[in-house]
């Protein structure tokens, strides 16, 4: 158990099961990175957002909003907040802000989303009552 640190340490399954999951585990800023991804995505209105860019490939605020059922305002928010971690980027065409997808392993993730087809596995974690549209947009 020598990766344990703890010399006295015994595992049930044998000491090449500890060691060889103790050596899959990253790095500590990489397996920072992990989390500050997953925490992005965790948040409904975020991970709406990033579907929405990831299904059309570049937007407009008014149009991704429009599209996400959510106000000018929050998804500028939203969108600040996605563009600061690198996981957006944009570019201005004329006076029109156009945001796609900058962060490759976040559009690894939706790629395997989409390529899944549907997301009924995933039916059982709506809460109860909802529709799973975000704030009252029409199912697509």
């Amino acid at each position: 158990m020598h990766l344990t640190g703890d010399p006295d340490a015994v595992g049930v399954d044998g000491d090449h099961r500890v060691c060889a999951a103790v050596e899959a585990l990253p790095d500590a800023a990489t397996m920072h990175g992990w989390v500050s991804r997953f925490a992005l995505l965790a948040d409904p209105t975020r991970l709406t957002l990033l579907l929405c860019i990831h299904e059309v490939g570049e937007i407009c605020v008014s149009d991704l909003a429009l599209a996400a059922g959510l106000k000018d305002s929050t998804t500028s928010q939203a969108l600040r907040l996605l563009r600061a971690q690198n996981l957006v980027s944009a570019h201005r065409d004329g006076r029109v802000v156009r945001y796609r997808l900058a962060d490759a392993v976040v559009k690894d993730l939706l790629d395997r989303i989409h390529d899944g087809g549907s997301l009924e596995p995933f039916a059982s974690l709506t809460p109860t009552g909802s529709t799973g549209s975000p704030r009252g947009a029409a199912s697509r």
